[in-house]
């Protein structure tokens, strides 16, 4: 990609508060003037002093006085404008990244799921949190400090060549030589690589450095020290790494650069004196040399802000591809018109399904052939051994991916057509790792429904068994979960999850092992709350512990990624087959005792199961 293009998705952001911004510019040009200002009241009271140095008596006070206040009216008037467009960028920036930001998120909640899974979460926030926040640095102060350090030395130069052109043009040699390296180091494809190389680094010493916090459980509990974590070792040992490279790579242009843009006078001193040597007015020309060597100080700041700038921008740029990037993602299509249900059975037509293309090396089939029918206020139970499939199936109902054969349908109507929130209002699903946000539980339970009243929030509560407990908390309802606050046992994040699928009130509902992680008081008050939660509702439930789907209408056996048996529990018990092999290890594991030989109850069945479902 061209620096032209990569610098033309920074504008294009930019563009968006383009009236701001362009005030902006215009304030950072009058800065720019003003700051020139105090250079010719310096010439105009040096060449008066000059002038009058045989009699000092006959200096005009009054021009002196005159340029001084020019001078100081100038810098008031530097630092109004500098200020004013200071606070029209900076304006202009923060709106930006809010909406940049909230299109950022947006888009990321409308991509297939199978960008979240390939992407890692420290990533995700690097981009979203430290990306965006550069290109606050680009519009807020890059932009204006662009302005002004073009300007300034362009009206230096201006003023310079209107003195004396032939020492003005000794200055053009160490200029352009500087600026010359300077390309060559952020124009060079090695230059651009290795900035490249930096985010990469950056974005994966992130995400390993998330995976080691969120895996803090482990680590305490076999002692892994950091250094011996060996993804999060090797990315920070290949962040400094990458950062040497960069500093190596930059260390001779940089300090080439500086030591000639910081020592422009330098190249002055000689011409000028010889120049001196021959020239008939020698005051005159006295006077000159004087403003060059005083102003070419002063013109070496506006020229490495312009380095520091440079170094800055590639580093934003490569952020900037990251952000682009996120939005080249295709999204999950909406239907131009979207269609309502009339009925809520659901049918899986020859479904087939991989998380990869058919070109990609790792493609893979997930579901093969998937067809059948869970009738509407029926429950229907996909069961079977880990990695069959069972929770693709559940997924692929909410639209998380799309199926690459065969038709998803909600009482008839394809999912693909029935628009997401139309499909999110008709499923609601109760995962088995529940997510609760970092805000009050009344907040995490009317998500399912951000109209309900207090009323019914609390009535949901009560239902999934979570109002006792959400009583005796120091808050109440108001209490925060998480960083901050109180956190919360699985069983009792469980019943909150359920809450909230209660008050959402769906007509169909998934249920990915609801219980998995509860303990026996905790897993009774979760069943509790479901047998509420699937009345007159059409239920597509997974699950390990076989008791819990007896009463099930119609149970399938994935194996695989094929249903391989189907009927009910009686049904398939009769069939002799794996659900039948599923069924026994399950009496088995529900006998077992540890140290104790209980081999002649395997064939027994557990009477009075307590768990079963509805």
């Amino acid at each position: 990609m061209s620096s032209k293009s990569e610098m033309s998705g920074l504008l294009r952001i930019a563009a968006e508060k383009k009236g701001l911004l362009t005030v902006a510019s215009i304030f950072s040009i009058f800065s720019s003037l003003f700051q020139i200002v105090p250079f010719v009241a310096v010439y105009k009271i040096v060449e008066e002093l000059l002038n009058h140095a045989q009699s000092p008596g006959s200096i005009d006070k009054e021009i002196i006085l005159y340029w001084g206040a020019i001078a100081f009216m100038a810098w008031i008037g530097a630092l109004v404008a500098l200020y004013i467009g200071g606070m029209c960028s900076h304006i202009a920036a923060f709106n930006i990244l809010y909406q940049l930001r909230v299109r950022l998120v947006d888009h990321v909640a409308k991509v297939p799921m199978g960008y979240h899974t390939k992407t890692a979460t420290g990533e995700m926030k690097k981009i979203i949190e430290v990306s965006v926040e550069k290109i606050e640095k680009f519009i807020a102060h890059q932009l204006p400090d662009i302005v002004s350090a073009v300007m300034i030395p362009i009206l230096l130069l201006g003023y310079l060549f209107w003195l004396d052109w032939r020492l003005a043009l000794v200055l053009l040699l160490p200029i352009g030589l500087g600026f010359w390296l300077q390309t060559c180091l952020f124009g060079s494809e090695s230059g651009q690589k290795a900035y490249r190389e930096f985010q990469y680094a950056v974005e994966e010493m992130n995400a390993t450095g998330v995976e080691y916090v969120r895996g803090m459980p482990a680590v305490k509990i076999f002692g892994i020290k950091a250094d011996s974590f060996l993804t999060f070792k090797q990315a920070v040992a290949n962040y400094r790494d990458i950062s040497l490279k960069i500093t190596d790579l930059c260390k001779t242009p940089y300090s080439l650069f500086f030591v000639l843009v910081s020592s422009l006078f330098t190249f002055v001193v000689p011409i000028g004196i010889l120049l001196a040597s021959g020239h008939s007015e020698n005051q005159s020309f006295a006077i000159t040399l004087i403003l060059f060597l005083i102003i070419t100080p002063s013109l070496s700041v506006p020229l490495l802000k312009l380095m520091y700038v440079g170094s800055g921008l590639r580093e934003i740029v490569e952020g900037n591809k990251r952000i682009e990037a996120i939005f080249a993602e295709a999204i999950v299509k909406e239907p131009e018109l979207s269609q309502v249900p009339t009925a809520y059975d659901i049918a899986f037509q020859h479904v087939s399904f991989a998380y990869e293309n058919e070109e990609s090396k790792d493609f893979k089939p997930v579901l093969k052939d998937i067809h059948f029918v869970a009738n509407a206020g029926e429950m229907t139970a996909l069961v079977g051994p880990s990695g069959g499939g069972k929770s693709t199936i559940a997924n692929l109902l909410l639209r998380f991916w799309d199926v690459q054969e065969g038709t998803i349908t909600i009482g008839g109507v394809p999912i693909r057509d029935m628009g997401t929130e139309k499909l999110m209002d008709t499923v609601s699903f109760v995962f088995q790792d529940v997510h609760l946000f970092y805000d009050t539980i009344e907040a995490n339970i009317r998500m399912g429904n951000t109209t309900a009243s207090n009323e019914d929030v609390i009535a949901s509560a009560k239902t999934a068994c979570c109002h006792e407990f959400i009583e005796k908390l120091a808050h109440g309802y108001d209490t925060k979960i998480g960083e901050g606050g109180t956190y919360l046992s699985g069983g009792e994040a469980q019943r909150i999850a359920i809450a909230r699928a209660l008050l959402r009130n769906a007509p169909i509902l998934v249920l990915d092992e609801a219980t998995a992680y509860a303990d026996a008081e905790n897993e009774k008050k979760i069943q509790q709350g479901l047998v509420e939660l699937v009345k007159g509702k059409t239920v597509l439930i997974i699950a390990h512990r076989l008791s819990t789907i007896r009463a099930a209408e119609q149970i399938l056996v994935v194996k695989q990624g094929e249903i391989v048996e189907r009927g009910t529990h009686e049904d398939l018990r009769g069939l002799k087959g794996l659900y039948e092999q599923m069924w026994q290890a399950h009496i088995s594991a529900a006998v077992w005792k540890l140290g104790a030989d209980h081999q002649s109850n395997a064939s027994k069945e557990v009477k009075g199961d307590e768990s079963i479902l509805l």
